[in-house]
C-alpha cells in the first residue's frame, strides 16, 4: 500500500511538471491569420505583429505558407537589414515550418524568394530567457503504517462488573417522628383512682358494739303505734 502512494506521488509530480512546462512555452502563429507571406503593407507588417508579444525559450514559430511559393531562411542582422539571401544560417521550404527557439538573443527570419524580403516578407524578433516556473512543493507522502513487533500478548484486564447502587432506602426504614402528644380535652374525665389510691384496708371498727335499748322501751313504741292506728280509723268512720 505504501508503494503504491509513493508513485502515486511521483506520477503527480511528475505530471505537474510537464503541465507546467507546457504552460510556460507558447507557439506563435507568425502573421496570425495573414500566415507567412508577402503582406500589402510592407515590412511595418511583421514588426507591428511581434511589437507586443514576448518570445521566450522554448517557445515555437509557426511559419504557414504553401511550399514552392514562400520559405523560411534564419539570417544574420546584416543580412536581414541588406535582404541579402546568398549567406543564410538555414532554409525551411516547406510549410508550415515550426522554428523552436532554443536560445537567447536577436532572431531574423527572411523569405529568399527574389523581391519577397524587400517587399516586406521578413522578421525580426528578440527571444528572452525563460520564465522559471515555481517547482511545486511536494507535498509529504502519508506515512506508511508500521507494523507492531509480536510482543508478549498482554493478558488483558478483567471488566469490572459495575456494582449497583446501593438501594435507597424505602420510606418505611426512616425513623418515625414522635406523634405529638394531643393534650387532654376539657370533656376527657380525670383520670380515676387507682387502687393503690384507695385504702388498703377498712378503719378497724371497734370491737366495743353499743348496748342495744332495753326490750321494754321497744314494745311501748309498738303499742303507742297501734294506738295511733286505731284512733285514726275512728275518726275517719266518725268523720263519713
Amino acid at each position: 500500500m505504501a508503494h503504491r502512494l509513493n508513485m502515486l506521488f511521483l506520477a503527480t509530480i511528475a505530471l505537474a511538471a510537464l503541465l507546467q512546462n507546457s504552460a510556460a512555452q507558447s507557439t506563435y502563429n507568425v502573421g496570425d491569420a495573414s500566415g507567412w507571406t508577402v503582406p500589402q503593407t510592407g515590412a511595418v507588417f511583421y514588426s507591428t505583429w511581434a511589437g507586443n508579444k514576448t518570445f521566450r525559450v522554448g517557445d515555437t514559430l509557426v511559419f504557414n505558407f504553401a511550399s514552392g511559393s514562400h520559405n523560411v531562411a534564419g539570417v544574420l542582422k546584416a543580412d536581414f537589414d541588406a535582404c541579402n539571401t546568398a549567406k543564410t544560417q538555414f532554409v525551411n521550404r516547406t510549410g508550415p515550418a515550426n522554428i523552436v527557439l532554443n536560445s537567447t538573443g536577436e532572431r531574423y527570419y527572411i523569405c529568399t524568394f527574389s523581391g519577397h524580403c524587400s517587399a516586406g516578407q521578413k522578421l525580426a524578433i528578440n527571444v528572452s530567457a525563460a520564465t522559471p516556473s515555481p517547482a511545486p512543493q511536494p507535498s509529504s507522502p502519508a506515512p506508511s503504517p508500521a507494523t507492531p513487533s509480536p510482543g508478549p500478548s498482554a493478558t488483558p484486564a478483567p471488566l469490572r462488573t459495575p456494582t449497583s447502587p446501593a438501594p435507597a432506602p424505602s420510606p418505611g426504614s426512616f425513623p418515625s417522628r414522635p406523634s405529638p402528644v394531643s393534650p387532654p380535652t376539657a370533656s376527657s374525665p380525670p383520670p380515676s383512682p387507682t387502687a393503690t389510691s384507695s385504702p388498703t384496708s377498712a378503719p378497724p371498727s371497734s370491737s366495743t358494739t353499743p348496748p342495744s335499748p332495753p326490750g321494754s322501751s321497744a314494745t311501748s313504741l309498738g303499742v303507742a303505734g297501734l294506738s295511733a292506728t286505731l284512733l285514726s280509723l275512728f275518726v275517719a268512720v266518725f268523720l263519713c
